[in-house]
């Protein structure tokens, strides 16, 4: 069975062997199976379990995972109920977490949550990261497969430049890049041009040889004809005069 509690003089002050034996300094009231009960003024009492028993101290501030709440009767530690907080403002909101933990509104995560970002390279998830982006360029020409012709619809795209993002991490603005679709006249491209050209090139000097032919056969039967005629001709004798 514990003794009962004994008194204790207020901190720094000089007190007798008899009446400080049971109490740590700083402590007006105790106990032996308890520890202090009751702490000197400014001073939190934080009650740590030892097996079945609760023994209480008396600190200047309240340790990691625990806040400070003071009142008229005495000053107490209270215990984060904040999961992986270090240290709190109150019960159910962290002021600071565990190493490797980011902190937003009073909790902690493992990542920020979306739309969000860590504050200057420290551990403190700010508010939602805005990027600062130029405006779009124009739309490009209209293009498939990386060619401008031989195409009826294809696609056409704009971009814009970051000029700033939360904490250098472009990977949480928007897209800096955009593509709609495009519809163009049909039209052939200049190596098919050229191809039809050529080809069309080559049929009419081919007309045009068959019809020199022609025409050189033409007038070499009409050159045949007259020879032949003439030759045909029955020759005229002159008459000899009466005798």
């Amino acid at each position: 069975m514990g003794l009962e509690p004994s008194s204790c003089a207020p901190y720094g002050d000089e007190v007798s062997t008899e009446l400080s034996q049971g109490c740590a300094r700083g402590c007006d009231l105790c106990s032996e199976f308890n520890g202090c009960l009751r702490c000197s003024p400014k001073l939190f009492i934080l009650l740590e379990r030892n097996d079945i028993r609760q023994i209480g101290i008396c600190l200047p501030s309240c340790p990691l995972g625990y806040f400070g709440l003071r009142n008229t009767d005495m000053n107490k530690c209270i215990k984060c109920k904040i999961e992986n907080c270090e240290s709190c403002f109150s019960r159910n909101f962290c002021t600071k977490c565990k190493e490797g933990l980011y902190l937003h509104k009073g909790r902690c995560y493992v990542t920020c949550p979306e739309g969000y970002s860590a504050a200057n390279g420290t551990m403190e998830c700010s508010s939602p990261a805005q990027c600062e982006m130029s405006e779009w360029g124009p739309w490009g020409p209209c293009s498939k497969k990386r060619k401008l012709c031989g195409f009826k619809k294809g696609n056409e795209d704009r971009t814009r430049r970051i000029l700033q993002a939360p904490s250098g991490d472009v990977s949480l603005c928007p897209a800096t890049t955009e593509v709609r679709r495009c519809t163009v006249q049909k039209n052939q491209c200049p190596e098919g041009k050229r191809k039809k050209k050529e080809e069309q090139g080559k049929q009419d000097n081919a007309n045009g040889n068959r019809n020199r032919k022609d025409t050189k056969d033409a007038k070499s039967g009409t050159k045949k004809r007259k020879s032949k005629q003439r030759g045909a001709a029955v020759p005229v004798t002159s008459a000899s005069p009466a005798q």
